[in-house]
């Protein structure tokens, strides 16, 4: 039975119906990424409704540390290094043990795409390190924590998607792209967030690159923008950037089916450095976003890059 997971809907005296459980997923995804739902909408369906099972399994990990109150069912109070095993335990369980819809859907996901249990331990670890960890010394010890809560989002998502070839070569080459392509997305949620962070008392911004531009968390917690501001927000968009450059071509590798929808969802995640720079590096005040037609309008570019991706690794 599951025990304060998921205000919004208790656990059930049975199994959910399997459609029902995952239609609940889908709405989870819709409502907590508009972006990542807008590009799952490119992929077969029985690849779309496993992906999006998989993100509000990650939703609701991510909110047993920063929305105790939606993840555990508690009115108030912070999550705990129990409610993290608890949730590992259940996430352990085959379908037919769960009795809570997103439990089900991603039990039923993961038994069906064989996904290594590696990964969803890595990803859980990653969530549990906010309980201890609110600082990184190191661009080096933010990749760890990068790697565990996006890069094995990319891991799994390889899984489920499937690759175009089964060589070893390949495999290796889509893994080592999509941990660094998980990378990139992360420091650019973090980037984005720097404001509500701040206000969980996170900071991710490594703390040598705010000593390197001499801009200190006294002026963080002001919302100091100047020109050292600027310039340590160029310093990790260019980071990011460099990353997608890098390892975008890794996307290849996937099989064609999947190729526009793990295209688009980086590029248009990609997109919000872009609009950071557009409104003036405000990440205290301004949430970075694009509208849902901007999306559409970037499209018909996304499908060429990806095209063109394909045909340079076929030639």
């Amino acid at each position: 039975m599951v025990r304060r997971i998921d205000a919004g809907l208790r656990g059930l005296d049975n199994p959910p119906d399997t459609q029902s459980a995952y239609r609940y997923c889908a709405g989870i995804t819709r409502q907590f990424s508009k972006s990542f739902y807008f590009s799952t909408a490119f992929l077969p369906p029985q690849t779309r409704r496993a992906i999006r099972a998989f993100y509000a399994f990650c939703r609701l990990t991510d909110d047993l540390v920063d929305a105790p109150g939606r993840a555990t069912g508690r009115v108030s109070g912070r999550a705990n290094a129990q409610d993290i095993a608890e949730w590992r335990h259940q996430a352990r369980l085959p379908a037919r043990a769960q009795r809570h819809p997103v439990l089900y859907a991603w039990a039923d996901t993961r038994d069906q795409f064989q996904i290594p249990q590696q990964h969803v331990e890595e990803l859980i670890d990653g969530c549990a390190m906010d309980l201890t960890i609110d600082r990184y010394e190191t661009f080096e010890d933010l990749r760890l924590y990068c790697y565990r809560v996006a890069s094995t989002v990319g891991l799994i998502s390889m899984h489920i998607i499937g690759l175009q070839d089964d060589s070893a070569k390949s495999a290796e080459s889509a893994r080592a792209a999509a941990i660094e392509l998980g990378i990139a997305l992360q420091l650019t949620n973090i980037l984005r967030d720097v404001g509500e962070d701040l206000a969980l008392g996170r900071v991710y911004l490594p703390q040598e690159d705010l000593r390197r531009f001499d801009y200190t968390e006294a002026d963080l917690r002001s919302g100091v923008i100047d020109d050292r501001f600027k310039a340590l927000m160029r310093f990790e968009i260019e980071r990011a950037n460099r990353l997608y450059e890098d390892n975008l071509p890794g996307i290849a590798h996937l099989r064609p089916e999947g190729r526009l929808a793990v295209g688009a969802a980086i590029m248009l995640y990609r997109s919000i450095l872009n609009r950071i720079v557009d409104n003036g590096f405000d990440v205290f005040r301004r949430r970075a976003y694009l509208t849902t037609v901007e999306k559409f309008l970037m499209m018909p570019s996304i499908h060429r890059q990806i095209r063109q991706l394909a045909n340079r690794a076929a030639a």
